[in-house]
């Protein structure tokens, strides 16, 4: 008896040890939690505009309007926001930023409404389009749908399209889409159209665009982990009429690969190729705590498009670009770890996940996990044990809830007793990853989170 209560002792360990290693939520596309992302490449450079999650308030709130480029589409970066009179607001679902008239326009629902914004650069400041650039509730006249009508207007998740002939369209919830008027502020509301589909219940998240003379219209139906997409193709025009192939749901949830509810996304294409992705939102850790995954968005030869194959293992980098040599990590170890958090399904009971936070996480190059310390730490820290002593030049780290910025000391230690400050900054910075140009010789780092969320994405040292 004893014998036996010692291997299961054992056996309990060793599957706890082997379960803390192992992440479920893969190689999200960006170190933070994003939905509602609309991607693009612009000049070399891709962007991600999108919901920013995270925030614990479910519906409730968001963070901040920030973009995320990357030059790779494996590194990506933002610093400060985009649109500083909305940071205050709930902001969802911005569009792509669309180049008309000299300008980049970009459309994102702001405490519910739709609204137009312009900048002359992706990159911001952005501005409302028309009137006063500021916002109160429960909407201005600076909404891209004004009604006087109380209840209007009415409308989210705003997905702009510009047709050959400088035509623009705009497609948002409920199905509904119009052309837009030539200062691509306003809707053309004597265009408006319901598209007819060829499966009924609400729908939001719509995506447009145009690949070889058709068109593509994609919607959402259902939500939380039953969240799918469905398709039409139209060879007439942006507002159809539309045919609906056989097999017209391109993603659903894959209980094989254990992905639940790939929703609200975008589709773009690589400029000069014709290569497409699909980017979509997971249910990840339930409510407005999602992440974001982009997978080959692949063709038949009539035009129709294959169902998507779900991965949460990312596409890759489209292009190398120099880093520098990286420096692995041997060894990790914190202040302290939070528990695991199991997550909650909201509709599918076959949805099974635990989030561990080991110190390990924040060097394994996948922004899926994370190290978080637990809620009472107030002395968080973190360290980075290189095996030897070395050379080390740079340190990025991608702190969790990016958007409501950190402020930290980095320091560096030969034996791990005596340490010395080498970077960081004590005033809160909006920004990730945040970088440290070293010229140090060191065989380990440490961080110590002086403010924001006690937890790190990532952290790479060069």
């Amino acid at each position: 008896m004893k014998l036996f209560l010692l291997a299961v002792i054992h056996f309990s360990c060793s599957t706890i040890a082997l379960c803390q290693s192992k992440n479920p939520f893969g190689k999200a596309l960006v170190p933070d939690m994003i939905a509602d992302a609309s991607i693009q490449e612009i000049n070399g450079t891709f962007y991600c505009y999108a919901t920013t999650d995270g925030y614990d308030q479910g519906l409730e709130t968001s963070g901040p309007p920030v973009v995320w480029k990357s030059k790779d589409f494996i590194h990506w970066s933002f610093s400060g926001t985009y649109f500083s009179s909305a940071v205050k607001q709930k902001y969802w679902a911005p569009s792509k930023a669309i180049a008309a008239n000299g300008k980049y326009y970009i459309y994102p629902t702001v405490n519910g409404y739709m609204y137009p914004a312009v900048a002359d650069s992706p990159d911001g400041p952005f501005k409302l389009a028309k009137g006063i650039d500021s916002f109160y509730l429960p909407f201005t006249p600076s909404a891209l749908l004004y009604s006087k009508n109380p209840k209007e207007p009415g409308g989210i998740d705003a997905e702009v399209f510009i047709d050959d002939d400088g035509q623009p369209y705009v497609f948002w919830q409920l199905r509904h889409a119009a052309k837009m008027t030539p200062d691509m502020a306003s809707i053309d509301t004597s265009s408006f159209v319901t598209i007819a589909t060829k499966r009924q219940g609400y729908s939001e998240g719509p995506i447009f665009f145009k690949r070889k003379g058709v068109y593509y219209y994609l919607y959402t139906l259902g939500g939380d982990e039953k969240y799918q997409y469905a398709y039409g193709m139209s060879k007439t025009s942006p507002l159809g009429p539309f045919e609906f192939p056989e097999q017209d749901i391109i993603a659903t949830t894959n209980y094989e690969r254990q992905i639940f509810g790939p929703g609200h996304g975008c589709v773009f294409n690589v400029p000069g190729t014709d290569d497409f992705y699909f980017a979509y939102l997971e249910f990840g850790r339930r409510s407005t705590n999602r992440q974001t995954y982009v997978n080959k968005l692949e063709f038949n030869a009539d035009g129709t498009i294959r169902p998507v194959k779900l991965t949460l293992d990312g596409v890759g980098a489209f292009r190398a670009v120099i880093q520098g040599k990286s420096i692995s990590v041997v060894d990790s170890k914190a202040s302290s770890v939070r528990s695991a958090l199991i997550v909650k399904p909201n509709q599918d009971f076959s949805l099974k996940r635990t989030e561990f936070f080991s110190s390990q996480f924040a060097f394994d190059d996948a922004n899926g996990s994370r190290w978080m310390a637990a809620p009472e730490d107030s002395t968080a820290w973190l360290v980075a044990d290189l095996g030897r002593i070395q050379k080390v030049r740079r340190s990025e780290i991608g702190f969790v809830r990016p958007t409501a910025g950190h402020a930290y000391i980095l320091e560096y230690s030969a034996d791990g007793k005596v340490w010395k400050a080498c970077g960081g900054h004590r005033q809160v910075v909006v920004q990730s990853p945040h970088q440290d140009m070293l010229n140090i010789k060191a065989r380990y780092l440490r961080i110590k989170i002086l403010a924001g969320v006690k937890g790190v994405w990532e952290w790479h040292i060069y």
